[in-house]
């Protein structure tokens, strides 16, 4: 898929203000500072599109951006060490999981990691709690042009080897880096391929 046309839509506050659900719609979600907007500014091909921040939680509300006028990419905020109230943190936790529950067209969510630090107990328990309510997520890894290619492999290991206790099957696993465009056409050939099973069940219904 070549990304020719990304565009801002809208900022909500709740998933009832959203864009009506008529395309196919992917979210990012991962603890604050993990490279989430550097990532969606390098899938749109952009480089102001989505905000970069060294400030933990800048990114306050459900983001929707359009890309080729065909399917949305939505940035959502981070969770785990923005420097907010915990009532700030549980309203947004409840925004974000009743957008994850009731958006009908989201078939996807990537949750970021980043590759250079250890599994982190958050990112276990919240892809965790993904499985349990059935939301289908691939782990998109990022900032992997800071390490060589054996260390970003035992990485994975290391990573799939904490998840394989709560997990029959690890779930995909993707290796990103906005600096060098690493994992831009895996993400977006994954994006494609889910987009057509979108299309079908639309014109089998």
């Amino acid at each position: 898929m070549k990304v020719k046309q990304t565009v801002y839509i809208s900022s909500a506050g709740h998933f009832k203000d959203c864009p009506l659900p008529n395309k196919p719609e992917y979210a990012m979600i991962g603890r604050s500072n993990v490279g989430k907007s550097s990532l969606i500014n390098m899938i749109a091909n952009q480089n102001n599109l989505a905000r970069t921040s060294s400030s933990p939680g800048k990114t306050q509300c459900i983001n929707h951006y359009e890309v080729n006028h065909e399917w949305y990419l939505v940035d959502l905020p981070g969770y785990g060490f923005a420097k907010v109230s915990k009532t700030e943190r549980l309203k947004w936790e409840k925004m974000i999981f009743e957008y994850l529950t009731q958006r009908p067209n989201l078939l996807t969510v990537c949750v970021l990691v980043d590759i250079r630090i250890e599994p982190q107990k958050i990112d276990i328990e919240f892809m965790n709690r993904l499985g349990k309510i059935g939301i289908p997520f691939v782990i998109v890894f990022t900032k992997s042009d800071k390490l060589s290619l054996l260390k970003i492999e035992a990485k994975k290991t290391t990573f799939a080897e904490a998840l394989s206790p709560y997990w029959e099957e690890i779930p995909q696993m993707i290796v990103t880096s906005a600096v060098d465009g690493k994992g831009k056409e895996e993400i977006l050939t994954f994006f494609e391929e889910t987009n057509a099973l979108f299309t079908t069940d639309i014109n089998n219904e």
